[in-house]
């Protein structure tokens, strides 16, 4: 009979917005209800989760809903729990540090949220201490488990695009300020001693998602960071000062040349099919993905326009686009990558993103800063351990 493998799991930041929706209730409870993960031999990996937090009674709250039974507000007793094996924090940034840390000195396996860090320096010391721990690590790289990115994977894949030329990403929405309409984001995003910002939000997605779709990693970037709202209100109605970006427009270089211009606002009305796009032009192809769709043109199907302002446009260019089909059921992206983890937990099979992948994604962020600082091109050394 095939074998039934229990991994003990602490959430920590359950209660918050990512850790609830995404962590809990789409990826490991969802895994529960299939069954568990299914390994190679015909076995099953049953996440036993434990849930960490600040409140008792959220806690207690959430526990009941989904009929779960252990929760605690001690991450110590979480962490000195013989039967947790992995712990998986979703607290805000700058509180994960020395969680994680504490994980790790406890000989837990430990998944994260992203950024693992505010700064390279602690990203590296982490990496190095789970290293020296023998722990098996990584962190969130969710954008890669996207319908309309793994479609965008498969062209390359495919070597669609003959030799890639450049990228053009569009990222971003309107956030409202908090005053007359609830704001989407807490206010924590916006306060950079508390670890928001732009930059340090999502620049970490935009190096594990390059290189891991291009397959070549940043090599240099030039940035302009900027804080276009400089009052917000917070959940309580009361007006505080912006003092982390809201806003990031970047030229990062990929090692193999490919050029990749980024903007990144959360000021921003949005006039495109998706909160995110990525626009991909090749010798032999285009492609425009976003988080669900895909659309392509081959150069046999590429129209021959003639700059002409003194006429309405005859060719109608949206139209020669064409979709590229699912031809797979796509799972949510959080759940998929918690199964890689967990069978990387417990059948050592392959994983890529690591406490030193994820430092590069704090590298980038930390490179943006200065680049906009300084006014200049900042090229990213090769990280080591």
């Amino acid at each position: 009979m095939a074998e039934r493998i229990t991994v003990g799991i602490a959430l920590n930041g359950v209660t918050g917005r990512m850790g609830y929706r995404q962590h809990l209730v789409r990826s490991l409870l969802a895994i529960r209800e299939q069954g568990g993960v299914p390994r190679a031999d015909g076995g099953v990996i049953w996440p036993e989760l434990t849930l960490v937090g600040r409140s008792a009674d959220k806690l207690a709250a959430v526990a009941e809903r989904h009929g779960l039974d252990r929760y605690t507000t001690s991450l110590d007793e979480a962490l000195n729990d013989e039967s947790v094996d992995v712990y998986f924090d979703a607290l805000t940034t700058q509180h994960r540090l020395a969680a994680v840390n504490a994980a790790v000195k406890a000989g837990k396996h430990v998944y994260t949220e992203k950024p693992i860090a505010t700064s390279l320096e602690d990203a590296l010391s982490l990496a190095r201490t789970a290293r020296d721990a023998g722990v098996k690590n990584g962190a969130v790289a969710d954008k890669l488990y996207l319908p309309g990115l793994r479609k965008l994977k498969r062209l390359v894949d495919a070597r669609f695009f003959g030799r890639v030329l450049s990228v053009r990403g569009e990222f971003g929405y309107w956030v409202f300020e908090g005053d007359w309409q609830e704001a989407q984001r807490p206010s924590w995003n916006y306060r950079a001693e508390d670890g928001g910002g732009m930059v340090l939000d999502m620049f970490p997605h935009w190096s594990y998602l390059l290189e891991g779709t291009f397959g070549s990693p940043i090599a240099s970037v030039t940035a302009q960071v900027v804080t276009h709202i400089p009052e917000r209100f917070d959940e309580h109605g009361r007006p505080y000062t912006a003092t982390a970006d809201d806003a990031a427009y970047a030229i990062f270089e990929l090692a193999d040349g490919t050029i990749v211009q980024m903007n990144s606002s959360w000021a921003t009305r949005v006039d495109r099919e998706e909160l995110v796009e990525f626009h991909v032009d090749g010798t032999e192809g285009s492609a425009i993905a976003g988080l669900r769709k895909a659309r392509a043109q081959h150069r046999v199907h590429t129209p021959k326009p003639v700059w002409n302002p003194d006429i309405d446009q005859p060719i109608p260019f949206r139209q020669q686009w064409h979709e590229v089909p699912d031809n797979e059921v796509f799972d949510n992206g959080f759940k998929l990558q918690w199964e890689e983890f967990l069978r990387h937990v417990v059948d050592d099979e392959p994983w890529h993103h690591d406490f030193l992948a994820a430092a590069r994604g704090v590298q980038l962020a930390e490179a943006g800063y200065r680049s906009a600082r300084e006014g200049r091109r900042i090229e990213l050394e090769e990280l080591v351990l």
